[in-house]
């Protein structure tokens, strides 16, 4: 019985490990993109259309949004 006590509570573990590698970035309105040694954010709706370099490099503001396009405009537009 404690095997497979053990076994259940390994596979949660090693479960939600995987979850957490798979999706990086749950929650969160963008992704961050490595882009040589800095960092490009981009929403996860983004234009395929526009090359990554198109996008902000700081963070949005908790009042700011990116467009699929890569402006940074406020929150309620």
């Amino acid at each position: 019985m404690r095997k497979w006590i053990l076994v259940g509570v390994a596979v949660v573990f090693f479960g939600y490990l995987f979850y957490i590698v798979v999706n990086p970035y749950r929650g969160q309105r963008f992704e961050e993109v490595p882009h040589g040694d800095h960092v490009h954010y981009v929403p996860k709706d983004r234009n395929p259309d526009v090359p990554i370099g198109q996008f902000p490099t700081q963070r949005p503001g908790p009042n700011e949004r990116i467009t699929p396009d890569g402006e940074v405009v406020p929150a309620n537009q």
